[in-house]
């Protein structure tokens, strides 16, 4: 940062220069060579100017200024100067003599919104750029990216900056108005009727020239201690918070000016200042107005300067500016600091003062120091910057990444290629795919419960009549054995999911009397022996009557796994494009094209239904040799069931829990040989070898309960053959209508059902591909974010 001198006559001008940039948060200040005075003038040269100043020091700061001039402040916390201080603080003589620019004046609040100076040395002639920052709505919430507006033509007179800044901070308290309007040639009142008393937009203004050295800085409004009539009492914390903004960041030096005319206590900037630095290591205390102290107060304020009271790490430093009669007068910078000179040399007890706190005078120690506080803590921070910003960019990197896909060039050629896309993977995943979330597995899982359903539907048949002994029968062995491959499902697999119709109801068990007396009742032409085939097929129907809903059952469920997936699927492919329009339009056409597939399947189904409601099958050994091993199961349970009834004293000794005592008997007796083994080993020597305990019932005489036996091992025997065929036939029947029928032609259904070969299909894609606007927005502001943070990284590694 520099400081230089004016051109003798001109407005005290000092060489200092804003880096900011429209859309930053704060000044940054930058070195430049030292600068000469114009015209050959003599000056002192103080802070940067100073060609003692480090050259390291110097390399800083510029980098610094660079960094401003990329607008990353927004992102990190860098370095600036923040000139706060009560209302009337004196704040805006302060500023002149170290910019050199002339501030608007009235009564009261002349500062309402903060005011940057962004100065910076040029070899042109000097200009300054008025523009207006605008990061917040008129109910002070914050845009989602500010916006810079250039507030009128370049100013080449310095006497016009005070009438442009008026209108330009008019122009932002009165934010439902076009700025321009602003820009006229009628002198502006301070406020209108409607406006904002104050504002967090800003004023920035670019000021450039050769009487000019680097320096950024804002000047923030006054703090209110009391609103008076018609004031908003809203005000003491909209521009206490508009403070806080600035003065909370670790990074930020605190200007503080304090006028000696008013009881210290009573102005509430100090505090402020004292809650966000409380130790006062980045705080510069400014004492001002000195020629205004009352009587007999003078060492009061002496202690301020002697850093014994409230005291700060950089010390208070006590300025006098020239008089508002004295501007009128057009004082140069010269006579200001002349004047400056003569207060401190000859007024009591300033002139008193020991000679080490002199340096704690004037307005050029407070900038020699200014430039020291600055490049110390530009050279603490500094190493940690550039961590930061690549941090930073690494980050806002992969928030861009996190967003929906941006609006395509071209939507038409994008939307084709996202529904090539999501036909190829539901091709894919229709013909399976390795994990358990595939549409085949979770398939898997129904299909295996409607298989056990259907195959708890056989005819609990009972070969014994429905006396006290009546119980149902265990499968036999053979039966075991075919089921001992089959996947085991658990009751509780599947659990959520509905199976409302999937199990049938419960059937008494048919006992064999009841056979015989419907075979009975039903015999009309036969001849004796024989009996009527319509038994057979009605037990059948009966069978097949239990097992649509389990069908139907399997459909839906089969349909709703499939339009879970499916609608994963549209989501995967179609969520990122705008703002979902297409996904829905997606998701209905595909819910409708499987709805189609369902109704397809279960016509299917329903077909099935209907063939299996006759008797019949080609496969006549699979069907006869059931036959024979059901009625053999069945004689042998018969008899079974009349030993028992007939002997149960043996039956109980032939029981697993008499075993050990039966045993133990026979071997008292002598007799351990089982009786059906004596009995064929006693056929088997009267040349019948051969035979087995199931052959044994052969042996016996006809039994009046046979052709019923007959009959029920029949239904049974083909019970076994239809089952098997029929859940298969179902899975493959929906397999082929709903599942692979939900994947045929995807392509051409959707770029039919979507119209994309219609005259109005481009228009179309385009509307589907816009995005939200606060996506849009969040867009915006992460690129600005990160082209910043990019050109920030090029100026440290070029520095």
């Amino acid at each position: 940062m520099a400081f230089g001198r004016g051109k003798p006559g001109s407005s005290p001008v000092s060489s200092s220069s804003i880096r900011s940039q429209p859309s930053t948060d704060a000044p940054v200040i930058t070195p430049k060579p030292t600068i000469s005075p114009p015209n050959g003038a003599t000056s002192e040269a103080v802070g940067l100017s100073n060609p003692q100043m480090s050259q390291q020091q110097r390399r800083m700061l510029d980098l610094v200024n660079g960094l401003h001039s990329t607008g990353v402040q927004v992102d990190i916390d860098l370095p600036q100067i923040a000139v706060v201080g009560n209302q009337s603080a004196g704040k805006s003589s302060l500023i002149e003599s170290i910019s050199g620019i002339t501030l608007p004046r009235a009564s009261g609040t002349c500062t309402r919104c903060p005011t940057e100076c962004r100065l910076s040395y040029s070899s042109q002639p000097w200009k300054c750029v008025v523009s207006l920052r605008i990061t917040t709505d008129r109910s002070g919430q914050p845009l989602g990216q500010s916006r810079n507006e250039t507030f009128g033509s370049t100013i080449y007179d310095k006497k016009e900056v005070d009438d442009r800044i008026r209108r330009a901070q008019l122009a932002i308290l009165n934010p439902d108005k076009p700025a321009n309007s602003f820009l006229n040639d009628d002198e502006p009142p301070l406020t209108e009727g409607n406006s904002l008393t104050f504002s967090k937009n800003c004023v920035s203004l670019a000021i450039s020239g050769p009487d000019v050295a680097d320096l950024s800085f804002v000047d923030l409004p006054g703090l209110i201690a009391s609103v008076g009539r018609g004031g908003n009492a809203g005000d003491i914390k909209l521009v206490e918070g508009l403070v806080t903004t600035y003065i909370h960041k670790s990074n930020c030096i605190i200007l503080l000016t304090v006028a000696c005319e008013t009881d210290f206590e009573n102005q509430g900037a100090h505090q402020l200042a004292k809650q966000y630095d409380p130790e006062g290591k980045r705080t510069i205390g400014v004492l001002t107005k000195p020629d205004r102290i009352p009587a007999g107060e003078e060492q009061s304020w002496l202690k301020f300067i002697r850093n014994e009271k409230e005291p700060l790490q950089n010390n208070w430093f006590c300025v006098k500016q020239p008089a508002s009669s004295d501007l009128k007068n057009n004082w140069t910078w010269q006579q200001a600091r002349q004047k400056e000179d003569e207060f401190f040399t000859a007024t009591s007890p300033w002139n008193e003062l020991e000679a080490m706190y002199v340096r704690y005078l004037r307005t050029k120690n407070l900038v020699e120091r200014l430039s020291q506080v600055l490049s110390d803590l530009i050279a603490k921070t500094l190493p940690g910057i550039q961590r930061e910003i690549e941090g930073m960019i690494f980050k806002t990197r992969q928030q861009i990444g996190d967003l929906p896909n941006p609006p395509p060039a071209n939507a038409l050629n994008e939307v084709a290629k996202l529904v090539k896309d999501f036909d190829a993977d539901t091709r894919r995943n229709v013909e399976g795919v390795p994990h358990k979330e595939g549409i085949i597995q979770r398939i898997r899982l129904p299909a295996e419960k409607f298989r056990r359903v259907i195959r708890k539907t056989a005819p609990p048949f009972l070969p014994y009549n429905n006396s006290g002994s009546a119980h149902s029968l265990a499968d036999p062995e053979f039966l075991k054995q075919e089921e001992d491959g089959d996947e085991e499902v658990s009751d509780e697999d599947d659990e959520d999911e509905s199976t409302a119709g999937l199990f049938v109801e419960s059937v008494d068990s048919i006992c064999v009397n009841e056979v015989h007396a419907r075979m009975t009742e039903s015999r009309s032409r036969e001849l004796p022996g024989n009996f009527p085939f319509v038994v057979q097929r009605e037990y059948i129907k009966d069978i097949l009557l239990q097992w649509e809903n389990p069908a139907i059952w399997l459909c839906d469920r089969v349909f709703q796994i499939l339009a879970e997936h499916t609608k994963e699927l549209v989501h995967h492919h179609f969520s990122t494009f705008g703002q979902g329009m297409l996904e829905q339009r997606i998701q209905l056409i595909m819910y409708e094209h499987l709805g189609n597939c369902l109704e397809a399947a279960k016509k299917k189904v329903a077909w099935l239904l209907k063939v299996e409601g006759e008797p019949f099958t080609v496969n006549n050994h699979y069907l006869a040799d059931y036959k024979e091993k059901f009625l053999v199961y069945y004689r042998r349970a018969r008899r079974d069931a009349k030993r028992k009834a007939l002997s149960p004293d043996v039956e109980e000794t032939r029981s697993p829990t008499n075993r050990h005592r039966s045993m133990f008997q026979s071997a008292f007796d002598g007799d351990a040989v089982d009786p059906i083994t004596e009995a064929l080993t006693a056929l088997s020597r009267a040349g019948y070898p051969g035979l087995t305990q199931e052959d044994l019932p052969k042996l016996l005489g006809q039994d009046d309960m046979e052709p019923a036996l007959e009959i029920m091992a029949t239904v049974r025997a083909y019970f076994q053959v239809s089952y098997k065929r029929f859940v298969d036939n179902v899975p493959m029947a929906i397999d082929y209508e709903l599942v692979r029928g939900g994947e045929e032609d995807v392509f051409q259904l959707l770029w039919s059902k979507l119209e994309l070969d219609g005259p109005g299909a481009h228009q179309m894609c385009i509307d589907y591909a816009q995005e939200a606007a606060q996506v849009a927005d969040r867009r915006e502001e992460l690129e600005k974010k990160l082209e910043r943070l990019v050109l920030a990284t090029r100026r440290l590694i070029n520095s």
